[in-house]
């Protein structure tokens, strides 16, 4: 494993070639759900249309759950929590994230969410909807569901059950054998051919078994990461997190991720709690949030991306930013 710092990082790249930097790449993707990755789009929403989000759609807790036990419909819940992030006025953020109380007959719905629902059924695919509303918000970011099928996550366990849902796998006392998704569904085409293009694909941070682990679950775009040449970040959480994965180290959880999809994904990894075990280069010292000690500063997570592509720039050749297609 490698420590690294912003000085030591200059110095590698100085004795090869001019040092790459995250603005020259043409084609970021992050993946994963939550808050988590609504942190990571807004750190970097300078990219603008450069930058991609895949978004998680398994959700079956809360304002999601309520919706989706209701209509068929997939999870809007991590996609309006990314676009609240995005939202240039605190008002549209207010408004996505507006729940309604046990007074109103729509007692636990998000009215993001429903706004999101609505305009699906308005539209011929989710994504249409999706692509309305940011362009309503003025977000140039382009958001993706995982999947424009309702789908579930499903768990195995070392007992020989099944544990269906997000809110049940989360609240498992060990980590499950295998994780699938409920019906095995396509990815979003979009989403393909965005992780084909990317220079740079990121993971998380966020929960690691219903947040970032979902997307991976699909065949296809599990197999357009491995097909990219693309290095792939994870960016780990700053402190561990209240599900089985958060008893383990983070060689561990990334062992983990790589043999449910059997194949090495990770190139490098963003944490300031790396192991003896870790295989992988890791930029650490990232700072939280004042107002939110488990979300990373802004400010301080975008110099730890930055070092990280600068760092991967000097140990895989092929990450040229500007060359891309």
């Amino acid at each position: 494993m490698t420590d690294t710092t912003d000085s030591k990082i200059s110095g590698a790249a100085a004795g090869a070639r001019p040092r790459l930097q995250l603005e020259d790449l043409r084609c970021v993707t992050a993946i994963g759900g939550g808050h988590g990755l609504g942190r990571v789009l807004s750190t970097l929403s300078f990219l603008q249309r450069r930058l991609v989000g895949i978004v998680a759609t398994t959700d079956n807790g809360g304002a999601s759950g309520l919706l989706r036990r209701s209509q068929q419909t997939i999870a809007w819940g991590d996609i309006r929590n990314c676009m609240s992030q995005l939202a240039l006025q605190p008002l549209a953020a207010d408004v996505l994230n507006y729940r309604f109380s046990d007074e109103h007959e729509l007692n636990g719905h998000n009215f993001g969410n429903l706004l999101l629902h609505t305009l699906d059924q308005l539209s011929a695919r989710p994504l249409d909807g999706i692509q309305l509303l940011s362009r309503l918000l003025n977000i140039s970011i382009r958001l993706l569901p995982m999947s424009e099928t309702p789908v579930d996550l499903v768990a195995s366990t070392h007992e020989g059950l099944e544990c269906f849902g997000e809110l049940d796998v989360d609240q498992l006392h060990h980590m499950p054998t295998a994780l699938t998704l409920a019906p095995a569904v396509a990815a979003t085409p979009e989403a393909l051919r965005h992780i084909r293009r990317s220079d740079l694909i990121m993971l998380g941070p966020g929960s690691f078994l219903t947040s970032v682990m979902p997307p991976l679950l699909m065949a296809d775009l599990a197999q357009s990461i491995a097909d990219s040449h693309a290095p792939v970040i994870f960016i780990d959480n700053l402190s561990p997190e209240y599900s089985p994965a958060g008893r383990l180290d983070l060689s561990e959880r990334i062992n983990w991720l790589e043999q449910q999809l059997g194949r090495t994904m990770i190139d490098l990894v963003i944490t300031n709690a790396p192991d003896e075990k870790l295989t992988v280069p890791y930029v650490r010292h990232v700072a939280a949030a004042r107002d939110a000690r488990h979300r990373h500063d802004r400010d301080s997570l975008l110099n730890a991306i930055k070092a990280a592509v600068e760092l991967l720039h000097t140990k895989i050749p092929s990450l040229k930013g500007n060359d891309s297609v």
